[in-house]
C-alpha cells in the first residue's frame, strides 16, 4: 500500500469516527448553548443508546454477524432501530432535565454540573448491573459489501455512516435555522429573559434541547456498535471525552463548529493512530484540547451564546 493510499484509508476511517463523534458532540454544544452548562450524564446516555440499539436489533433475531439483511428489509431494521434508540435516549434527556436539573436551574455554583455527573455513574452503573461489563458482540446486519478505491476499501458500513449522519445533521441544520422551535432555541441562547419577555416557553426550549441532544447521543451510540461490532459499558467515557473536545474545537455552543469538530477529531485519531501509533492518539487528541482551551477558548468557529453575568 503506496502512502497517499494509507492516507485515504485513514481518511475513510477518519471521516467514520468523525460522524460518530459530530453527533455525540452536537448533544454537547446545544445544552451548553442554552444552559451554559457542561452535561456529563452525556457520556453514558451514548453508552445506554449503544445498548438500547443492541438489544432492538436482537428483538428482529439479529445475533452477531450471521444474519445479512439487503434491501427494504435492512432499511427498515435500520430505520426503526434508529428510531427506538434516538426516542428512548432522547426520553432519557427529558427525564434528566425535568426532574433533576430543572430544581437547580436557578441554583449558583457547579452543583448542576456536579449532578449531571452523578447521573452519568447512575446510567453506568444501571446497565453494569443489568447487562453486565463484559463486551457484547453488536448485531450486524450489513453485507459485507467493500469498493476498492486504489488500494483503499471502502465498506458498505461506512457509506451508511456518513448517510446518516449527513441526514441527521442537516436535519438540524434545517431545525434551528428554519423551524419557529429551532429559532427560539436559538434567541434563548442567546439570552434566556429576553426570550422568556418575548412570549418564548423557555422551559419547553430547555427540554427540547436535551431531547434533541441526547437522541443524537443515541443515534452516535448505534452508529458505534455498528462500526466496531461491538457493545460495552464503558465505551461513554472515551468517545464522550473525545466528543467533548470536538466541541471545544468548533467552538462549544456552535452547532457547526460541533459538525467541524467532531470531523476533526476523527481524522486526527484515525491518522495519528496509524501514523504514531494507537497509544498515542489520545496524547495528540488531549493535546489539542489543552491547547485550544489556552490559546483560543472560544474555539475555531466561536460560541454561539455569549456569557450571560
Amino acid at each position: 500500500m503506496t502512502a497517499f493510499d494509507l492516507f485515504l484509508q485513514q481518511a475513510i476511517n477518519g471521516l467514520s469516527l468523525g460522524a460518530m463523534y459530530s453527533l455525540l458532540a452536537l448533544g454537547f454544544t446545544l445544552v451548553y448553548g442554552i444552559m451554559e452548562l457542561i452535561n456529563f450524564s452525556h457520556f453514558n446516555v451514548f453508552m445506554v443508546g449503544c445498548m438500547i440499539a443492541m438489544v432492538t436489533l436482537k428483538l428482529f433475531g439479529l445475533n452477531g454477524q450471521d444474519t445479512i439483511l439487503t434491501g427494504l428489509p435492512l432499511i427498515g431494521v435500520m430505520l426503526v432501530g434508529f428510531f427506538v434508540t434516538m426516542t428512548l435516549c432522547g426520553g432519557i434527556g427529558v427525564f434528566i432535565e425535568r426532574l433533576l436539573l430543572r430544581p437547580l436551574r436557578a441554583v449558583k455554583g457547579p452543583a448542576p454540573m456536579i449532578t449531571t455527573i452523578g447521573v452519568s455513574y447512575v446510567l453506568f452503573n444501571i446497565i453494569l448491573l443489568t447487562i453486565g461489563g463484559d463486551s457484547k458482540n453488536f448485531p450486524n446486519p450489513l453485507p459485507p459489501i467493500a469498493f476498492n478505491i486504489g488500494g483503499a476499501v471502502l465498506r458498505l458500513r461506512e457509506i451508511l455512516i456518513w448517510i446518516i449522519a449527513v441526514l441527521l445533521m442537516g436535519g438540524l441544520t434545517y431545525f434551528v435555522q428554519y423551524t419557529k422551535l429551532g429559532k427560539a432555541i436559538r434567541a434563548t441562547a442567546q439570552d434566556q429573559e429576553a426570550a422568556r419577555m418575548m412570549g418564548i416557553e423557555v422551559d419547553r426550549v430547555i427540554m427540547s434541547a436535551f431531547f434533541i441532544g441526547s437522541a443524537l447521543a443515541g443515534a452516535s451510540g448505534m452508529i458505534f456498535g455498528l462500526y466496531y461490532n461491538l457493545a460495552k459499558v464503558d465505551i461513554g467515557f472515551g468517545a464522550g471525552l473525545r466528543a467533548f473536545t470536538a466541541a471545544v474545537l468548533g467552538g462549544i455552543g456552535n452547532v457547526p463548529g460541533a459538525m467541524l469538530g467532531g470531523v476533526l477529531i476523527g481524522l486526527i485519531e484515525s491518522s495519528s493512530g496509524q501514523f504514531l501509533g494507537s497509544a498515542w492518539s489520545d496524547v495528540v487528541i488531549f493535546s489539542i484540547l489543552v491547547l485550544v482551551l489556552v490559546l483560543k477558548p472560544a474555539g475555531l468557529l466561536g460560541r454561539l451564546a455569549p456569557n450571560k453575568s
